[in-house]
């Protein structure tokens, strides 16, 4: 395995943890309406997506996966985080824990896929050539040339990766959202009653 950089190796590690720290502080800062829900989730809608969709490709560590939206972008699970992280940062209705986010996502998940791609590039032979025609963040249009053959989604590789993980949080997230904007929507009418 390549060796990583100091920071890559504390990225990697911390990132987890500091997924659930980031989503304590959002939901204390989150200030949600109606219509940032409801807006939010034609982002993190296809953000849950596409993570399951990658999921059931990849063979972490064992091939290089071209194929599927692994033939558009090298990071397609990355990319389904950040459009959760930044579909809940619109429905939270905040401009700081947009930029917080993207902050968070720059100090942790560049130096990841960076140490990520040292690892691939020493593992497979093909790896540069794929990088040549696959961007590692913003997917191309159409799907890269390849000689490989095309993979099929696997829902074994869906399971096995436990993406309905993703699935689960996103919900238990709109959930605490809408129970916040409930509580506010009460305790103003409450204090307007008393008035």
């Amino acid at each position: 395995m390549a060796e990583r950089t100091g920071w890559q190796k504390v990225a990697k590690r911390i990132r987890v943890p500091m997924g659930f720290v980031t989503a304590a502080v959002f939901l204390w800062l989150a200030r949600p309406s109606g219509k940032t829900l409801a807006l939010s989730l034609l982002v993190v809608g296809p953000g849950v997506w596409l993570r399951a969709y990658a999921a059931g490709y990849v063979r972490k560590n064992a091939e290089l996966t071209t194929s599927g939206p692994y033939a558009y972008t090298r990071n397609p699970l990355y990319l389904g985080s950040m459009l959760i992280a930044f579909g809940f940062a619109g429905a939270a209705g905040s401009w700081v824990l947009l930029l917080l986010l993207a902050a968070l996502f720059a100090a942790i998940y560049i130096p990841t896929i960076q140490g990520e791609e040292q690892f691939l590039r020493t593992r497979f032979g093909n790896f540069d050539e794929y990088a040549a025609k696959v961007p590692r963040i913003l997917p191309r249009l159409t799907a890269a040339p390849t000689n490989e053959e095309r993979g099929e989604f696997s829902k074994a590789l869906y399971l096995h990766h436990r993406e309905y993980n993703a699935l689960m949080g996103a919900g238990a997230i709109y959930a605490a959202l809408a129970l916040k904007l409930w509580a506010a929507y009460h305790f103003d009418m409450t204090r307007f009653l008393h008035q």
